[in-house]
Parts: C-alpha cells; structure tokens; sequence
C-alpha cells in the first residue's frame, strides 16, 4: 500500500460523514492505544492545554433525546443532516438519546437543532 500524504489524508477525511469519521477516530484510538483528547492536549506546540479548552467551546454535540409525535419528519431530518440511509437514521431515531452531530461548530449544531426541534423532536447541544 502507498503512503498517502497527510493533504490526501484530509481529503479522504472530507469525503467522510461525522458519524464515520468519530468511528475512525474510535479505531484509531483503540489500534494505537492512544486518546484523541491526550492528542489534543499534547498538541504539536507541547502546550496545548489552553488551546484545547479553547476548542471545546467551539465544538458542540447535537443530542436527539426523544422523537416525538412526529417520528418520521424526525428521521427525514436526520437522513438530511448526517447522510445517513434510512435504516441507520431511523435506528438513530429508535435509539434516542444519541449524537445526531458530533463536533459541529456553533452554527451548525443550532441549525440541526432548530431543524430537529421544529419536526418535532426533543434536542440538546453539549
């Protein structure tokens, strides 16, 4: 196998959802025994501790916590956000509380949440 540069790795990256890419960082973490937030904190300048709180703020979870009466414009909405087939967001849906997005910049993540919540779901950002 050729060794992909890192600008072909981010460019693999983009092509990923966000739910495939926590997935990969979930194997990566668990093939090199390593945690994504020690990474962080190390960072490449060695003091990174600051610069990681900063970027927390920055990242938000959007958690579906209930469906609602309206179940189906929840599960559109889902397959909307997150690219998701139609199996795996409704088994998202059925699975509530789950992360519908992780790790959107502020905007995004209020943005699912007005969508979500305006088909009727209950939803959270952390």
């Amino acid at each position: 196998m050729a060794k992909l540069t890192q600008d072909e790795l981010i460019e693999a990256f983009k092509e990923l959802t966000i739910i495939e890419l926590s997935e990969f960082v979930k194997k990566f973490e668990e093939v090199f025994e390593v945690t994504a937030a020690a990474v962080a904190v190390a960072g490449p300048a060695g003091g990174g501790a600051e610069a990681a709180a900063e970027e927390e703020k920055d990242s938000f979870d959007v958690i579906l916590e209930a469906a609602g009466d309206k179940k189906i414009a929840v599960i559109k909405e889902v397959r909307a956000l997150t690219s998701l087939g139609l199996k795996e967001a409704k088994d998202l849906v059925d699975g509530a509380p789950k992360a519908v997005l992780e790790g959107a910049n502020k905007e995004a993540a209020e943005k699912a949440k007005e969508v979500l919540e305006a088909a009727g779901a209950t939803v959270t950002l952390k």
